[in-house]
This record gives structure tokens, C-alpha cells and sequence, in this order.
């Protein structure tokens, strides 16, 4: 009979087809003391960190492509999008919480664990996509960013961000905090860019407020549910619901079901304020170029670079591109810190084994410079925006891949226990499966069904054939 054990923590739990083997991120595991203290902000102050690196993610320069392309097509309309995408991503990095702290294993480990060893490699596969596209996003746009500061071409500012990794094997042996401040510190420097930005373009507030209320264009414009799931993808990142599950061991909490039930609820709090930080952060990009670009008759921008180069004409204030530039190389080099952790802990719990930090880097930054390279050398510059896009897109196919297990674990009380979600949180949980499942199959068919075949499908299904 599988039972839970309520002394031993939820590694010893029968419940799974495999025993569980090392723990996440061995070198920084529970390396965090959290205070005995009964003080509520103390207790915070502990498990403050995480969910700002997951954060981070969720504003890395493939956000910025799409958000832009978003506001500048489309204006205030697709904030609706950004919306409800970070609130699907609020529930589901509190079931990695909860996964992490209640069963003791990050969600690779935890398909490890679960799945027969062809499932378990193909989900391997695919994870590995999705992080390769994102490391392709952190490439890009960092190279972009050095581009429009210094000038420094992008072939050569592809291969520059590559060198990060040396980096990243610093901060590593200097401790998780130091990791977590860096990343704090350069999210509230794209945080004050982006704030500046908002007050010299002037939104209307009018047309902000419109656009968080959602309308049925979404679903039946084409091209407009192309930029939405790619939005999507950048904001729901499949790579993020691995790395939370794992880094909220770093913390040193209590083996006691009140102890995890109270490092399920500050590590929780956490996560939250850091995704709604990403929130502002993504409506504003979108926001800054309804407000300057979509109303001033520039609705073609979608390039980086053409945007970077219009903002300080059209807004009248010189240091408008610069900032917004600053910006841009802040969300990049901020990305490749939990990219690195990400791609570490996926290969680690997937596979079962451990590699070299700097190996499994560079392996990872080759995958993601390649095809940057190719494409910026056949296609020339301009097509770097199509890149970041395609690259986002391209995550929000993974998605589904990631959220299945996720729901099906932590809906399962032989292996969560008494943490095992409640009824409106599976409820909420599938809702958001389904629909980032459904979303995708639509894309998938609108892209690659020829044009009769796809009118007579809308119409057997009675509703209105993309545009």
C-alpha cells in the first residue's frame, strides 16, 4: 500500500516508479538557514530571492519582441494577453512550489521518478528545445543591446555573451545569495528604465484600462493570436517550472508538514510580488510602443533596433533610446544566470547524472549561437526580431509538455500528501493546460493546413476562419 511518510521528507515516499536519487543542485541545497523567529517579515526576508529569479525569465528580450510587436500592431489590446498569461504563471509556479517542497525532487527529477525511461527522454528532448530557444532569445538580445550602446556588431556580440559563462561559474562558487542579489539588482534596473519610459510617452490611461478586458479578435485574427501566443511563450516559460521547483530548496526549512506548509506559503508570497514586478515590466514595453508607435502611425515597428532608434525622435527626449537600451543588455545578461541553472537542473534530474557547470554552458550557448548566426549571416540583421519571435513560439509549443506532469503530480495525494491540490486548484489548473493546449493546436493548424481545408474546418465547427 503507497503511503506517505510524514517524518522522512517526501524523497522515502513509495509512491513513485523510482527511488529518488540526488538532490537538486547539490551544492546550494538547503545552504539557506531560515530563521526560527516567529516574525512574519524575517521569515520573508529568507525566502526572498527565488521567485525573482524565476521572475526574470518571464522579461527576458524575447518579451521584448513580442511585446512590441504587440503594441505597435495592435496597441493597447493585447494587454488583456500579458494579464492573464501572468496569472496562469502565478498557479503554476505555486504548484512547482509545492511539488519542490512537499515531494523533495524538482519536476525533471520528478519525471525521472514518475515515467517510463522513453517518456522520460522524450520530455528530456523537448525541455531541451525550449531551453535552447531561450538561450537563443538571452543571446540575441544581449547581442542587440551591445549593438545599440557600442556599436559592436552582432555576430560579434553573439559570440560576447557566449564568454558569460565564466560569469555564472563565478557567482556560483560565491554563494546563492550573491546570485539572487545580482539578479534583484538588475531587475530593478530595467524596472526604473522602463518607468522613466512610460512617463516621457505619455499612455492614455483610458486606453490601458480597455486593454486588460479581453475581446474575441484575440482568437479570430491571425495574426493577432500569432503575437498572442508567442507572448504566451515569453511569459509562461516551460524552462521556469523546473528551475522553481529546484532553487526553493535552497531554503533550510523545517522536515515537518507545518514546516513545509509554511515554506509552501512565504516562497509563494514571494513568487507572486516578483511576477506581478514582471507584469509591469511586459505591459509597459507593450504599453511604450502602443503609446509611441501604433498611435503616431509607425505600426510596421517591430525591430528592436528600429524601435530603439525612433523612441528618442517621436518621445522629443534624448536619453529615451539609451535607456531603453540599457534596458534591453540588463534582461539579457539577467537571463543567462537562471538559464545556466535551468539547463543544469533539467539534464541533471531528466537523465539522472551530473555534468561540469562550464561543459553543460557551453553546450547549451553553441546550441542557441548557431542557428543565431546563421540566421544573422544568410538573412542579414533585419531579421533578428522574426528570430526572438519564432524563438518565443517555439517555448509555448513545449509549455503543454511541462504543465501536464505538473498538474498530474501535484493533483496526486499518494505523492503530495496532504499538499495535494485542492479541488478549485485543479480546476484552475487544467482550465490553464487546456487552454495553452488548444491555443497551440490552433496555431499549429492555421500555419499549416492549406486555406480550403482550413475554411471548411472553421465552418464544420461553426466558427469564423482566421484572417
Amino acid at each position: 500500500m503507497k503511503k506517505w511518510n510524514n517524518i522522512a521528507d517526501g524523497r522515502t515516499n513509495t509512491a513513485w516508479r523510482r527511488s529518488a536519487g540526488q538532490v537538486s543542485l547539490p551544492e546550494v541545497h538547503r545552504s539557506i538557514v531560515v530563521p526560527g523567529t516567529p516574525s512574519f517579515w524575517r521569515k520573508l526576508a529568507a525566502f526572498t530571492g527565488p521567485g525573482f529569479l524565476v521572475a526574470v525569465g518571464y522579461m527576458d528580450p524575447g518579451n521584448w519582441a513580442t511585446d512590441l510587436a504587440g503594441g505597435a500592431q495592435f496597441g493597447y489590446a493585447l494587454l488583456a494577453v500579458i494579464m492573464i498569461s501572468n496569472l496562469m504563471a502565478i498557479l503554476l509556479q505555486h504548484l512547482c512550489i509545492k511539488l519542490g517542497v512537499a515531494t523533495g525532487r524538482d519536476l525533471a527529477q520528478a519525471c525521472h521518478d514518475h515515467y517510463s525511461t522513453p517518456t522520460a527522454w522524450f520530455l528530456w528532448i523537448l525541455c531541451e528545445i525550449a531551453i535552447a530557444a531561450c538561450d537563443l532569445a538571452e543571446v540575441v538580445g544581449s547581442a542587440i543591446g551591445l549593438q545599440l550602446l557600442f556599436g559592436i556588431p552582432l555576430l560579434w556580440g553573439c559570440l560576447i555573451t557566449a564568454s558569460d559563462v565564466l560569469l555564472v561559474l563565478y557567482l556560483q562558487t560565491k554563494g546563492f545569495r550573491y546570485i539572487e542579489a545580482i539578479v534583484i539588482t538588475l531587475i530593478i534596473i530595467i524596472g526604473g528604465c522602463f518607468t522613466a519610459e512610460l512617463i516621457f510617452s505619455r499612455p492614455s490611461l483610458t486606453g490601458i484600462l480597455l486593454g486588460f478586458v479581453p475581446g474575441p479578435r484575440i482568437i479570430s485574427n491571425q495574426q493577432m493570436l500569432y503575437v498572442s501566443i508567442g507572448i504566451l511563450g515569453a511569459t509562461v516559460m516551460p524552462h521556469n517550472l523546473y528551475l522553481h521547483s529546484s532553487i526553493v530548496q535552497t531554503r533550510k526549512f523545517e522536515q515537518t508538514p507545518q514546516g513545509r506548509r509554511e515554506a509552501i506559503k512565504f516562497a509563494t508570497i514571494d513568487s507572486s510580488v516578483a511576477l506581478m514586478l514582471a507584469l509591469f515590466i511586459n505591459a509597459a514595453i507593450l504599453i511604450l510602443a502602443a503609446a509611441t508607435f501604433h498611435w503616431s502611425g509607425h505600426r510596421e515597428v517591430a525591430e528592436i533596433q528600429e524601435a530603439y532608434k525612433l523612441l528618442s525622435p517621436l518621445l522629443g527626449v534624448g536619453v529615451a533610446s539609451v535607456l531603453f537600451a540599457v534596458a534591453l543588455l540588463a534582461s539579457g545578461q539577467n537571463s543567462t544566470l537562471t538559464g545556466t541553472l535551468a539547463g543544469q537542473i533539467v539534464m541533471e534530474g531528466f537523465l539522472n547524472f551530473r555534468i561540469k557547470p562550464w561543459l553543460r554552458r557551453l553546450i547549451t550557448r553553441l546550441i542557441a549561437i548557431v542557428p543565431a548566426i546563421i540566421v544573422i549571416g544568410v538573412f542579414g540583421e533585419s531579421k533578428t526580431t522574426e528570430l526572438l519571435i519564432a524563438s518565443q513560439v517555439c517555448l509555448s509549443m513545449q509549455l503543454g509538455f511541462a504543465v501536464w506532469p505538473l498538474m498530474r503530480f501535484t493533483n496526486e495525494k499518494a505523492k503530495m500528501g496532504q499538499f495535494a491540490n485542492r479541488m478549485w486548484i485543479s480546476i484552475l489548473g487544467w482550465m490553464t493546460a487546456g487552454i495553452i493546449i488548444v491555443l497551440n493546436v490552433k496555431l499549429l493548424l492555421d500555419t499549416f493546413l492549406p486555406d480550403s481545408v482550413l475554411n471548411a474546418f472553421y465552418s464544420l465547427l461553426r466558427l469564423p476562419a482566421p484572417r
